[in-house]
């Protein structure tokens, strides 16, 4: 909204200072500074409002060190990321641009989910929460929603030649606009992957049913992201310390996505109107850090699934809109590891039990960072090497810019 109010005071009234709100890189810093203040200020008062309720976790006794300790901390916490998000994102984006417009309906459509898990734990004393079928469904509805928005919407559209003079980088420059159904292939020369390939045994009709490959690979990056993210958050500080630094990794992307002269240099694919996101990712970048502030050992408050989902769904979306949702595997590698921990264990379990007649595990308990947990390791200590090795992944992803 402020974008729109300082751009009117830069034409009509020529007001000092105006053109500022012009640039990516001021709107970013302003939304990082708000999105920090607003959990600072607001997220005290928000964790003594849910102390008033008598919002507390339920902790499932599950052998584990300082368990009783966190008993009845404060819940629902997330509702301090969404509003850090949500108010810069509306204070300083271009609300008209379809990306933004996106991230909005993504993270209102995620936090709504993760808000009705934790209500429904908290006040109706159900611990098992939301079920796991209408998780999966409001999951599997964003995904749609964001698939074929990206086929349909005209307004989003990649740039695949760009000729700009290579002496004085003028960005008058000759470009191909057009729908496309490409995105990033990772540590590859050219590396742009076609979806239509996917479909390129049905011959001439293979262009016509791409986009629903498309739209089911997007559902199925939704769905795993965010359940990786609900399943990341179980130490204090975790999931919220590996969002910020996949958030800062995407917001580059971004950048350079949006960028004709970064994407030129660098012969990446041009998406043009993506520079906003960098913007959104600021803001959430802030949120993350400002809840740490609560949520740091030993937190004051939890985030919940009202933040946990939402979280991984906006990873996820932003990946998706920028084509880098093929890197999620290395990015969000934490994620994916803590998702598999889960799989791994439960299925051979399962297996186990069907074939010796008793389940073995082979984690001493499953997520990863419950088996760490087991063996003994502080909980301050395991989240520090978690977000090292987020660090040291998301420094790989962004070398694949180059490195091919």
């Amino acid at each position: 909204m402020l974008y729109y109010l300082f751009e009117h005071l830069q034409n009509v009234y020529d007001f000092p200072g105006a053109g500022l709100f012009q640039y990516i890189s001021f709107r970013a810093a302003m939304a990082v500074i708000t999105s920090l203040l607003v959990s600072l200020v607001f997220g005290g008062r928000i964790i003594k409002l849910i102390q008033r309720k008598q919002i507390g976790e339920q902790i499932r006794p599950l052998g584990l060190s300082g368990e009783e300790a966190k008993k009845g901390t404060p819940t629902m916490g997330g509702l301090i990321i969404l509003s850090a998000i949500l108010i810069p994102t509306l204070l300083f984006t271009k609300l008209d641009n379809v990306y933004i417009q996106i991230m909005l309906v993504s993270t209102l459509w995620l936090g709504t989910i993760g808000f009705i898990d934790d209500y429904i734990k908290v006040f109706k004393q159900d611990k098992e929460g939301l079920a796991g079928r209408f998780k999966i469904l409001g999951q599997i509805g964003i995904g749609l929603l964001v698939g074929l928005t990206m086929v349909f919407h005209s307004e989003i559209i990649v740039k695949d030649e760009i000729d700009l003079l290579s002496e004085s980088k003028s960005v008058d420059s000759v470009i191909l606009a057009q729908k496309s159904s490409k995105t990033t292939t990772p540590f590859f020369k050219n590396n742009e992957f076609d979806y239509q390939s996917i479909t390129s045994w049905m011959g001439d009709t293979a262009e016509q049913y791409a986009w629903i490959f498309f739209v089911l690979i997007v559902v199925l990056i939704i769905t795993a992201v965010s359940n990786g993210a609900n399943m990341t958050d179980g130490l204090d500080g975790l999931a919220t310390g590996s969002s910020a630094i996949i958030g800062v990794t995407l917001a580059l992307f971004a950048y350079v996505s949006g960028n004709i002269i970064a994407a030129d240099y660098l012969n990446i694919m041009y998406i043009p109107d993506t520079g906003e996101l960098v913007i959104y990712m600021s803001a959430f970048v802030g949120s993350c850090v400002g809840f740490m502030w609560y949520n740091s050992y030993p937190a004051q408050v939890f985030m919940g699934d009202t933040g946990s989902l939402a979280l991984g769904g906006i990873i996820a979306v932003v990946a998706i809109l920028i084509r880098k949702e093929l890197l999620i595997p290395v990015l969000c590698g934490v994620f994916l590891v803590e998702n598999l921990s889960v799989i791994i264990q439960v299925g051979y379990f399962k297996y186990t039990k069907r074939k010796y007649g008793a389940g073995k595990r082979i984690f001493r308990m499953a997520p990863l960072h419950h088996h760490y947990q087991k063996l003994g390791i502080h909980e301050s200590k395991i989240v520090t090497r978690f977000w090292i090795v987020g660090i040291m992944l998301a420094v790989i992803t962004v070398v694949t810019l180059k490195l091919r």
